[in-house]
């Protein structure tokens, strides 16, 4: 039975989706080839973008709204992970610890599930300045109940997590050291996620806000749209569930577990935004919280490297997020 407090969550959530999705914030510069982006911003007030390809793109701009502006490769040589897509390197998370930045990034190649988490550190972040650290240890093969790949890491009152996973059981976390180059000894990757029917959820991001950690992933067919649209509806769309604590316990709004299908629609296809997905949250200075994304403007044009940068606000008014 859904309780009736979970039962009003439930309908505030889908305000957003009753009313209209907003469309993405303005973005001017360099606002193509953006998959799976990160953003940070410097204590300068300077914004840092990272995506998928070029050995992780990096950009920057004054503000999330841009200019953007491409200033190179984080990894011009690649990963030095002995994999097959070490020198195509996936799904960038920047995180700020005490004074070093950590870029974990993905090692894959499509469809396959031999993959490895990477970290590289810098103490600035422009191009130039990382240094690959090489394997976190998070890597998977035949077998596996997940992929390595998509990391996103939380800080919980000084001990760090690293969520991950694509596709096979979804979506896995495991702790990491207090120098979080490397997991923690001794310890293994659980399950936070799973949709045991369509095994299609990836693209983890955990963000705190008010007494909740929400869990945000992508859900979906996520590529190739250029070449094969799925049935409407099986393209990206952003997921949301929620938790008391960081490390399980997500359900949706009407209560489903995330680990039994459960998840709620944050953002999906409207208007000329196509297969939204990649996520992460920033909380911006200016903005608020903020959900950053890639999709498609068919407009534009569907191919992989066609994909746009996006960003909304969030409210979090219902306690739960609406864009």
């Amino acid at each position: 039975m859904v309780r009736p407090c979970f039962t009003i969550w439930a309908l505030l959530a889908l305000l957003g989706t009753a009313l209209g999705y907003a469309n993405p914030g303005a973005c001017s510069g360099t606002c193509v080839n953006t998959h799976d982006p990160s953003i940070i911003r410097r204590s300068d007030g300077i914004y840092f973008r990272f995506s998928t390809g070029g050995k992780i793109a990096v950009h920057t701009a004054p503000d999330i709204t841009g200019p953007w502006t491409y200033k190179g490769a984080a990894l011009p040589s690649g990963s030095s992970i002995d994999l097959g897509g070490n020198q195509d390197l996936w799904a960038p998370e920047v995180a700020l610890i005490g004074s070093t930045y950590y870029l974990y990034y993905s090692v894959s190649t499509f469809g396959v599930q031999d993959s490895a988490i990477g970290v590289a550190t810098s103490s600035s972040m422009d191009v130039g300045t990382w240094s690959d650290q090489g394997s976190t240890g998070i890597r998977s093969s035949s077998g596996k109940p997940y992929n390595a790949i998509d990391p996103n890491l939380i800080n919980v009152n000084g001990a760090y997590y690293l969520t991950f996973g694509s596709f096979w059981k979804n979506i896995h976390q495991v702790s990491m050291k207090s120098t979080p180059k490397t997991v923690t000894s001794g310890t293994s990757a659980y399950q936070l996620a799973y949709d045991p029917v369509k095994t299609d959820e990836e693209g983890a991001f955990i963000f705190k806000y008010g007494n909740y950690y929400y869990l945000f992933y992508s859900k979906g067919k996520c590529c190739g749209y250029d070449a094969s649209r799925p049935a409407a509806g099986s393209e990206y769309k952003i997921m949301v569930c929620r938790s008391a604590s960081a490390t399980g316990g997500f359900v949706d709004a009407s209560g489903k577990a995330c680990t039994s299908s459960g998840g709620t629609v944050v953002l999906e296809s409207h208007g000329n935004v196509y297969g939204p997905g990649g996520q992460g949250v920033y909380n911006d200075p200016t903005h608020g919280p903020i959900l950053y994304y890639h999709y498609v403007d068919t407009r534009i044009g569907y191919a992989d490297g066609q994909k746009q940068f996006g960003w909304n606000t969030i409210n979090f008014s219902s306690g739960w997020p609406v864009v």
